[in-house]
């Protein structure tokens, strides 16, 4: 990769950032294309994220990608959203044309299609859905499209009941909330056929799973949008029941791909964005 005036700066922003696995995704298919692009992870916190706006646009940062826990607040520094992104209030992807941030959102589409390509038949499926933050936000508004049912678990209330809100004045489906406990989870599992972590919980490899291996079953999909290198606690416990489990790294892969096409105008070359994030996970996994 030849670096030169002329390269244009995309990148992620969020806090904590060291985890993330998109620079080596994103870079991987600038190089298989040819593209005079580089991908670089900005480490913001909350406190910094106005002025963090300023400096994007006086550099000219090309396009940013919005992880946890931004998606919602990067919102009021954009100058436009477009429609899908503005009814699920959540932004992941923003591109810079000509000064103008325009804000975009591919996580629902990620998941959706990393469900199908596990062979995930959504239609008339309950889902259990825990978080109700950005991605929770859009995984939800997609899912309505497919689902029967949807149940949002949320340790702030408030939270859950805005969204499911939201989610009745535009789908008719059946929408549900609750505050998330340890009761709530081990009740709403009786009949689901889809459970959703869209929490950060997991995140960190030490972290305890939400949800007790006793109460889960081999005929519910186990989908966890965190990904980590050893895989969740959620995703080993789903994995030794025998539950088809689903990690982050296909979402994530989908997601980014989508935000390649809007940044860059061309097909992302998927399978060279899977190998590079498989690469890089090999690698932390020796250190």
């Amino acid at each position: 990769m030849n670096i030169s005036g002329n390269t244009k700066v995309c990148g992620i922003i969020g806090h904590p950032i060291d985890h993330t696995l998109s620079p080596a995704m994103h870079n991987a298919a600038f190089r298989e294309l040819g593209l005079n692009f580089i991908y670089i992870a900005f480490d913001v916190e909350s406190k910094h994220l106005h002025e963090s706006f300023s400096g994007i646009r006086s550099l000219g940062i090309y396009g940013l990608n919005v992880t946890i826990p931004h998606k919602e607040d990067v919102i009021e520094y954009l100058d436009e959203i477009d429609q899908e992104a503005k009814k699920i209030g959540s932004v992941n992807t923003i591109v810079n044309r000509d000064r103008q941030l325009v804000g975009h959102n591919t996580d629902g589409i990620g998941a959706i299609r990393a469900l199908k390509d596990n062979e995930v038949d959504l239609k008339e499926k309950k889902i259990l859905l825990l978080g109700a933050g950005g991605s929770a936000k859009s995984i939800a508004f997609t899912l309505s499209k497919f689902v029967r049912k949807i149940m949002i678990l949320n340790r702030t209330e408030e939270r859950a009941k805005k969204l499911a809100n939201n989610l009745k004045s535009m789908f008719d489906i059946e929408i549900a909330w609750d505050h998330l406990s340890q009761k709530a989870v081990r009740q709403n599992l009786i009949d689901a056929d889809i459970l959703i972590n869209a929490t950060s919980i997991g995140m960190n490899p030490e972290s305890e799973s939400l949800i007790k291996s006793e109460w889960l079953t081999s005929r519910i999909c186990i989908f966890d949008i965190v990904y980590s290198p050893k895989g969740t606690k959620l995703i080993q416990n789903a994995k030794r029941i025998g539950a088809k489990a689903i990690d982050g790294i296909d979402m994530l892969v989908y997601q980014g791909a989508m935000a390649f096409k809007i940044w860059t105008g061309k097909n992302p070359p998927i399978d060279v964005m899977k190998e590079a994030i498989k690469k890089e996970i090999d690698n932390r996994r020796e250190k």
